[in-house]
């Protein structure tokens, strides 16, 4: 009577073996019976099986020796269309996108170097040992709160909203990892109920959904601020790794220290530059330079003064005998007052009053010209028309010339 059985049910619990034999359930609401279906049965399959499918199985019900359970050998697998499970996370998926809760607006960024991180997951299974060992190798400078929750069964999708909640009345935790291993999709229905979704859309802080395996997707996944393949790739986007933070570190410290020496060398050829300057290499520069300024600049000026003396003179000769007396007059006395002009501009030159034996006294930049100005011990310097002295003076006398 067991021998040629149509089975229908929602797949559940699907496995493939290396070995090409497939595993896995058919279910219903109240009752659930284990199915293989072995590879020389399987490679006639025309369509992949997988979690959530309806399906139609066509086989013999015998029990396995080992375990003593009774479970149906497939022979043939017909596909019956989507299971409830799956009619129900895309009804609710549809509904929350339409509210925007999906929406990357809203999705907030993770801390680059989080200070305290809470955990909300099953505090018994595999799945948060991997996320603390991950994390306390990445990022030991991390705290980790565990926040204990069933992540299956019916009370488990108001467990997990509730601590989501709490963890947001706190102030000192940063980022919010929600997730457990990998499971049929009745064990992760608990993160595709409504509640857990709302929970994580209204968290300040930032979630970080690390539910089952790769290709399971859950509704967490969809509102989370980011979605992990699995718990222990949640760990890994959290944090930071120390050995590559590490390495960057040295990289700048290098960075900077060739900065400075790159700087160093820099200043110190200018100050090598200010050093070997004229400036400073010779104090008299400056005076010398004016002086020859000043012997250019007299040289130019009686150049000039003969240049305007020749042409007015050249202009008094083309006109002589045509210009009137009084112009002639006014001529001879223009001409005297200019020889007179440029007598007393070549008396009043300074090299002059050296040339008649008279000297220019200097304390540093300032002429002395009372010996208010300096005192026994001072050093001076006098120009007279060849040179300069360099003296110090012993004592000073009060004089005062009549």
């Amino acid at each position: 009577m067991l021998t040629s059985l149509l089975v229908r049910g929602e797949i559940s619990n699907y496995k493939c073996y290396p070995s090409g034999h497939h595993y896995f359930s058919l279910k219903d609401e109240q009752s659930s019976l284990r199915c293989v279906m072995f590879r020389g049965d399987a490679v006639r399959l025309r369509f992949r099986p997988a979690n959530g499918m309806r399906a139609v199985a066509f086989g013999r019900v015998s029990v396995f020796p080992r375990d003593g359970q009774y479970q149906l050998y497939c022979t043939e697998l017909l596909q019956d269309g989507r299971g409830a499970l799956d009619e129900a996370f895309e009804r609710l998926r549809r509904r929350l996108e339409a509210e925007g809760l999906f929406s990357q607006e809203n999705k907030q960024p993770l801390p680059k170097y989080p200070k305290k991180i809470a955990l909300v997951t099953s505090p018994a299974g595999a799945a948060v040992r991997d996320m603390l060992r991950i994390l306390g190798a990445r990022w030991p400078l991390a705290e980790v709160l565990v926040v204990p929750v069933r992540v299956q069964g019916q009370e488990a999708a108001g467990e997990i909203a509730t601590a989501v909640h709490r963890v947001n009345n706190r102030s000192d935790i940063d980022l919010i990892i929600t997730g457990r291993g990998g499971g049929s999709k009745e064990d992760l229905w608990a993160f595709n109920e409504e509640v857990v979704a709302r929970a994580i859309y209204l968290s300040n802080i930032p979630v970080i959904s690390a539910v089952g395996h790769e290709p399971d997707v859950t509704i967490a996944d969809y509102v989370a601020d980011v979605r992990a393949a699995t718990p222990s790739n949640g760990a890994e986007l959290a944090v930071p790794d120390q050995v590559e933070e590490q390495a960057r570190l040295a990289q700048l410290s290098g960075r900077l220290g060739r900065a400075l020496q790159a700087r160093l060398g820099g200043a110190r050829r200018e100050l090598d530059r200010l050093k070997n300057s004229r400036v400073l290499t010779s104090v008299k520069a400056p005076i010398q330079d004016r002086r020859l300024l000043l012997d250019d600049l007299r040289r130019r000026m009686s150049l000039a003064l003969r240049n305007e003396i020749e042409q007015g003179r050249q202009a008094l000769n083309a006109q002589k005998g045509r210009l009137p007396l009084a112009l002639k007059a006014r001529l001879s006395k223009e001409r005297g007052q200019l020889g007179r002009l440029a007598a007393g501009l070549d008396a009043l030159s300074p090299l002059k009053v050296l040339g008649r034996g008279y000297a220019i006294v200097r304390a540093g930049e300032n002429v002395v010209s009372s010996i208010t100005q300096t005192q026994p011990g001072d050093r001076l310097e006098v120009l007279v028309s060849d040179g300069a002295l360099y003296c110090e003076v012993e004592e000073k006398e009060d004089r005062t010339w009549q």
